[in-house]
């Protein structure tokens, strides 16, 4: 697995106040694959920063809130398939991680599956058909027509 977080999720019980205070509190420019009252993107140098409701999360990942250790953070490793996301979560737990949630088929049309690692931090491996990577695996999002 090339060592690489493309993106990070942060966890909101309350989106639009999250998004007013990266947008308007500190400039970052909201990027147009945002969802309006589901999810918000803001472009980082060569990775993404993406705002998303606790509860979803907690239900995308199948993990339960009370006990699991879950502290409201998602790294992502993005690639290039589907078959590569089997490939790397099946990497990580053969390393000793812990499967969190084998590959499926999102809402939106990735393919995404999850890990936590030694420590119980929480990976999303994901491919988004609309996300293409850069050579060196960066994430930048694509211009919206």
């Amino acid at each position: 697995m090339d060592p690489r977080v493309s993106l990070i999720t942060l966890t909101t019980r309350d989106l639009g106040r999250a998004v007013r205070f990266y947008r308007d509190g500190l400039g970052w420019p909201l990027s147009t694959h945002s969802v309006e009252g589901e999810v918000a993107f803001f472009q980082s140098v060569g990775m993404v920063v993406g705002i998303y409701g606790l509860e979803q999360q907690l239900a995308d990942a199948q993990i339960a809130e009370a006990g699991s250790g879950f502290g409201g953070i998602v790294l992502a490793h993005n690639v290039g398939s589907p078959e590569q996301v089997d490939a790397v979560v099946l990497e990580a737990v053969s390393a000793g991680a812990t499967l969190v949630r084998t590959g499926y088929t999102a809402s939106w049309g990735g393919y995404i599956g999850y890990f936590a690692d030694l420590d119980g931090h929480v990976w999303e491996v994901a491919w988004n058909p609309d996300w293409p990577l850069a050579e060196d695996g960066s994430l930048t999002l694509p211009k919206s027509e």
